[in-house]
């Protein structure tokens, strides 16, 4: 029976971490150290339970299922709920909004500085043409992306982090100031709220899937071997990640003093390696930015073209799939950062709590025997609740109901009105199956 060895064991768990680590997770951090102020300890937390945690467990649920987390869905849950729900994902975590704002923080931050405005428009155009070029010939061939990645880009973008960051905790930029907004009375949820907007626990699915195929691609093919080695590079990508988080958070919430209330965590970042290392911080910058957001588009573009691929049996080839996902990311790409993440945010607030239910679901599902009604009937009370979130984060205004929920729902003020009834869901759906059992029509439970 073939193992891998530690070597290429670490190898996996940088691929994955180099594949989470994009352009969300460079600029939110420091935009919520900045805000957090002195209460950044409860507010990274919480947006590390959301940046790290889940995605981990996002991992393992992948890994535990042999990476055919599809079929599980369909078992579990239904056929057109596996395709509507990982048809949307896929599409979220690719052209629609992930990979294409791989390519914007990159330039906006990396390049874009050394830019006259007369030249922005040209210059755009030109950086994400040669940088979805990249995307597209690096996830050309999926087998090779452990070499490609894991063994080469990732230990050079952790130097020039850990650059970055010993210059900051060594001489911080200023005191840690009073907190700001929501941040200053719910700091852990705020975070966990933020920690959305990383796309983490959505790209774990994609990830996992990658991670299994790469290693049965090593020659490694009994389940339990491929689990354990999943489950070791997902530790080790989680505490990376944790790692540069927290360093994201301490350097933007040493910041407000010497930068003012900035707009968001790729000014802090621009800033700050400005002041730490005058114009070759601005190079350095660039340098980080533009390999993680590559490894990041890498990774998501092959997880686009590969799902499509199998959904479409095999009809339309991954190359065609990955061509077309590159031409429409860097179309959207060019459309700009802020508008991007605007977009983004009633997507994210709606397919994020369903996520994360059937993520826990999953790794639950010998406790309740997976049972079909446990898992429809909480996903559905999850769906209607995250629906008015997205709606609200939309700026769709439903003022009666707001009320209503606000009165009743625990904590639907703050986003997250879905978690108590997800609970109730699931024990409405076990006593449901429950009660057929115990009356003995075990086939009809199953069916429901």
């Amino acid at each position: 029976m073939k193992s891998l060895s530690r070597v290429e064991i670490l190898s996996i768990g940088f691929m994955m971490f180099s594949i989470f680590f994009g352009a969300g997770n460079l600029i939110f951090p420091p935009a919520l150290g900045q805000a957090a102020g002195s209460n950044l300890l409860p507010g990274i937390t919480g947006f590390l339970v959301t940046g790290v945690g889940l995605p981990l467990l996002g991992v393992i649920a992948i890994a535990l299922k042999g990476g055919e987390y599809t079929a599980f869905i369909e078992r579990r849950v239904s056929p057109r709920f596996a395709l509507l729900l990982l048809g949307v994902l896929y599409l979220t975590i690719g052209p629609l909004f992930a990979i294409p704002r791989t390519g914007a923080v990159s330039f906006e931050i990396g390049i874009r500085p050394f830019l006259g405005w007369d030249h922005v428009f040209f210059g755009q155009l030109l950086y994400t043409a040669v940088f979805f070029g990249l995307t597209y010939y690096l996830a050309l061939n999926p087998g090779k992306i452990v070499a490609r990645v894991g063994k080469l880009l990732t230990p050079i973008l952790l130097l020039f982090l850990a650059v970055l960051f010993i210059r900051s905790f060594a001489a911080p930029l200023g005191p840690i100031m009073e907190p700001q907004g929501i941040y200053r009375t719910l700091p852990f949820v705020q975070g966990f709220k933020d920690g959305y907007l990383t796309m983490d626990l959505l790209a774990s699915i994609a990830v996992g899937a990658i991670v299994v195929n790469a290693i049965r691609m090593d020659g490694v093919t009994e389940p339990r071997t491929v689990g354990r080695i999943c489950m070791i590079g997902g530790v080790i990508a989680v505490a990376l990640m944790s790692i540069v988080y927290l360093s994201l958070g301490y350097l933007g919430a040493t910041s407000a003093k010497a930068l003012g209330l900035s707009a968001n965590g790729g000014v802090i970042l621009s800033a700050a390696a400005g002041m730490f290392f005058g114009p070759m911080g601005q190079v350095l910058l660039a340098v980080i930015i533009g390999f993680a957001c590559l490894t990041t588009s890498c990774g998501m573009a092959s997880a686009f073209a590969s799902y499509f691929h199998e959904a479409f049996h095999h009809q339309i080839a991954y190359q065609r799939l990955l061509l077309a996902g590159t031409l429409f990311s860097f179309a959207a790409s060019n459309v700009g950062l802020t508008e991007l993440i605007h977009i983004s945010v009633p997507f994210l607030v709606t397919i994020y709590p369903v996520v994360i239910v059937l993520v826990l679901l999953s790794l639950a599902d010998s406790i309740f025997g997976g049972r079909r009604a446990v898992y429809r009937c909480s996903l559905a009370f999850t769906l209607a609740f995250s629906i008015f979130g997205g709606l609200s984060a939309a700026g769709v205004q439903l003022d009666a109901v707001d009320t209503l929920f606000n009165r009743y729902i625990p904590l639907y003020e703050a986003n997250l009105g879905w978690m108590v009834p997800a609970l109730l869901g699931a024990a409405t759906g076990g006593a449901f199956s429950m009660i057929f059992a115990h009356e003995g029509h075990h086939s009809t439970a199953e069916k429901i």
